[in-house]
């Protein structure tokens, strides 16, 4: 059963939705960049509803200034009361024992920072944002990734013989591989240890072609973060929403039996 659930956070009130299901460990999805609850192409509330058939409660929620929810949107940064709370919220709608957080991308590290005060028991994160590139060009692992894939491929050759290549872009991105690595940003740097403090309780989840997904994997290269890698070029998953709920549906049922979690 799906039901709407308003809420209070600070001076505003925020909706949610609760797919319902009879555990007592549930997980609270939280959404990325400015999307609705609702996820890119309603993938959010699509997963939270195959999850939820299979006996997990699932909430999602608008954050303040978001979707449904009354007040100003401040961003990623300034979420940690909505996230505090949604979990509130979610406990006492679906009397839970145990809670679950997952978001991709900016959500991700929404969740690595704030999910702890909020009292979620572990983390699953998607596609973790650390920084925004000082530039129009994509991170340079990911640049790498993407010319890799094309030398390989005899189409692109043929292509690029016949002129259907962008000669500048193709010189920015070479330049921009071939430039020394420059070291981790003031946001960067304190989200990888703000990850790595959250031990067994944070899982990793990369979508194998996103940008910010392999990213994320370059940046935490000498870290020792165990990293799920899911066949996809699709930021949200789109194409892979099965292998998706699968990983998701494995994690917290563990957290269920009591493995990996914030205090075990």
């Amino acid at each position: 059963m799906r039901r709407l659930i308003s809420f209070p956070c600070e001076a505003a009130t925020l909706v949610g939705t609760l797919d319902e299901g009879m555990g007592t460990t549930g997980l609270l999805i939280v959404s990325g960049g400015n999307e609705p609850r609702m996820g890119a192409h309603r993938g959010q509330a699509l997963l939270a509803a195959r999850i939820a058939g299979r006996g997990i409660p699932v909430f999602r929620f608008d954050r303040r200034g978001v979707g449904d929810s009354e007040g100003v949107n401040r961003g990623w940064e300034s979420s940690a009361p909505d996230i505090a709370a949604a979990a509130r919220a979610f406990a006492e709608a679906a009397g839970l024992e145990r809670l679950v957080g997952f978001g991709n991308c900016d959500a991700a590290a929404a969740l690595a920072s704030f999910g702890r005060p909020a009292g979620l028991d572990a983390v699953i994160l998607s596609n973790p944002w650390l920084s925004d590139e000082p530039d129009a060009l994509p991170p340079a692992a990911a640049i790498r990734r993407h010319y890799t894939r094309k030398l390989m491929s005899p189409r692109e050759w043929l292509r690029a013989a016949s002129g259907g290549v962008d000669f500048g872009r193709l010189r920015q991105g070479l330049g921009k591989i071939a430039a020394p690595p420059a070291p981790l940003d003031t946001t960067a740097a304190p989200l990888l240890a703000t990850i790595a403090d959250w031990e067994d309780a944070a899982t990793i989840i990369i979508a194998r072609g996103d940008a910010t997904g392999v990213a994320f994997r370059a940046a935490a290269r000498g870290q020792d973060f165990p990293i799920a890698t899911i066949d996809s070029d699709s930021h949200s998953y789109a194409d892979a929403l099965d292998t998706l709920e699968r990983a998701l549906l494995e994690r917290v049922r563990a957290v269920a039996s009591g493995e990996g979690t914030d205090a075990g």
